[in-house]
């Protein structure tokens, strides 16, 4: 029973890990925003997709151009196609990997889940920054586009993830009945 409880508590725990270290190009969540800009720009492309889920999601625009250390502001559409609610969280990560953990989030919608009512259309910001430390960076230096990816997808197996982690025996009863 453990051994099951570990297994649907791995993905959340690794998302977890990797949005705290930047492991794998996952954002990480910024308290503030830099001091210093730096003349030296790059380019931020948006990706969405959904995952399971009656809606529709999409960036406003497609790119943004943003000096290093500079903080941008996107905002994503995301319209619940069907007749029930939907709780729905999301995941991100950047490409390439080695901008990880310069890109960096002080607002986002993907910080926790979100419930959309039937029919509704809620807009989403994302306000970010590149850290300059991504310039002298001798792995990152030169990094001229990033592309910021979500994936929105059922909250539905994450919360039964948590609840298994913390009671396993009833979980698994649960499963069975």
């Amino acid at each position: 029973m453990f051994m099951t409880g570990a297994a649907f508590a791995a993905v959340p725990l690794y998302q977890l890990f990797c949005q705290v270290t930047g492991f794998d190009g996952t954002v990480r969540k910024a308290d503030k925003a830099p001091d210093v800009q730096l003349d030296e720009t790059v380019l931020i492309r948006f990706d969405t997709n959904v995952r399971g889920l009656p809606m529709t999601f999409r960036a406003e625009q497609v790119s943004q151009r943003v000096h290093i250390g500079e903080t941008g502001i996107a905002y994503f559409d995301v319209t619940n196609t069907s007749d029930r609610p939907i709780r729905a969280t999301a995941g991100y990560n950047v490409v390439p990997e080695r901008a990880g953990p310069y890109f960096q989030k002080l607002q986002c919608f993907c910080f926790e889940g979100q419930t959309i009512q039937p029919g509704q259309t809620m807009k989403f910001p994302v306000q970010y920054f590149v850290a300059p430390e991504m310039a002298t960076d001798r792995e990152s230096r030169g990094v001229e586009e990033i592309t910021l990816s979500y994936t929105f997808y059922p909250t539905q197996g994450f919360e039964q993830a948590a609840k298994a982690d913390i009671a396993p025996n009833a979980q698994a009863s649960g499963a069975a009945g």
